[in-house]
């Protein structure tokens, strides 16, 4: 019983009792607005490593979010900088996500590219055409108020950021556990031919779960744009290895071995604790970097041969 409770709950205890230290050791942690800071900081973390685990539960790795996240920034941002309607500019930047999704779930399903071979080509193409869009300089300027409001607002006190990241992880945990399609996304992932010869459109199942991916690449991007008042080819790029790490991390928790959305909440929150509580402690910026290292470390060993599914088909 003591060791089943430390296999599924381990990792969010040590979550805690990271929190807990910080609090104790690190000046203004606490602090009601620190901490606000904090979950606002974590959202577009969140939002994206969702989307990659949905991609990894159909057992697919998906490497192009975070530039598919900065050009979908530059649609939108660039939109809005041209004083098109804020609404056809959040429009136009999800749907170059989704896009983007349903291209890489072509890449993998029709011409049978591995998808770590696919996204990174994704990847490449994306980041080429943010820098084409911009000439490689950001877009900033004074933009409308009701599309800054997406990420600089709230509702009854609570940031829209956090009721964005509690929207998508809603949906995702109510797919997942409720109904037939989260079902067979992973039936799809845990076994594809045992799914397609069960009657489970798995290819569907693939591009479906890619195409959310970039969904969600699309409105981080949207919010990033809105709550930072610019847009730039390269402003996602540190979200890639914090997101996966965040999935990988949630994979020891709650539901070990496979991809759940309050595991990947809960390794999100530990990543954002983490470098705001390293920062307030004053220690340099490169030991953050080091921490993430072990953490992914730690996290791929549990995990590692999902992870080896998902890249190459095996």
């Amino acid at each position: 019983m003591k060791q089943h409770i430390l296999a599924t709950y381990g990792t969010a205890i040590a979550a805690l009792a990271l929190f807990l230290f910080f609090c104790a050791a690190a000046d203004n942690f606490v602090n009601p607005t620190n901490l606000l800071n904090v979950g606002k900081q974590v959202s577009f973390l969140a939002i994206l490593a969702i989307g990659f685990s949905i991609a990894f539960t159909v057992a697919e790795l998906d490497l192009s979010f975070a530039a598919v996240c900065s050009l979908c920034a530059v649609v939108a941002g660039g939109l809005v900088f041209k004083k098109v309607e804020p609404v056809l500019a959040v429009l136009a930047a999800v749907g170059v996500g989704v896009a983007a999704g349903l291209v890489n779930g072509m890449l993998v399903t029709r011409l049978r590219i591995p998808s770590l071979i696919a996204t990174l080509a994704m990847a490449s193409v994306a980041t080429g055409t943010a820098f084409a869009i911009t000439g490689g300089v950001a877009f900033a300027g004074r933009w409308d108020p009701a599309f800054l409001a997406l990420g600089r607002g709230s509702v009854l006190g609570i940031p829209t950021l956090i009721l964005w990241t509690a929207a998508v992880a809603l949906v995702a945990l109510f797919v997942l556990k409720q109904t037939r399609l989260g079902m067979h996304l992973v039936f799809t992932g845990e076994a594809e031919e045992a799914a397609r010869l069960a009657g489970v459109k798995v290819r569907r199942m693939k591009v479906l779960a890619l195409a959310f991916a970039g969904l969600c690449a699309g409105l981080v991007g949207t919010l990033l744009a809105a709550t930072l008042n610019s847009a730039a080819p390269d402003m996602a790029k540190d979200y890639l290895l914090t997101s996966i790490a965040a999935v990988l991390l949630g994979m020891t928790m709650f539901e070990p071995g496979r991809c759940n959305v309050p595991g990947t909440l809960v390794g999100a929150a530990t990543i954002g604790i983490l470098g705001n509580g390293l920062v307030l402690m004053g220690a340099p910026y490169y030991v953050q970097d080091i921490m993430l290292g072990f953490i992914i470390v730690a996290s791929v060993a549990v995990s590692a041969s999902a992870l080896k599914k998902a890249a190459f088909g095996i």
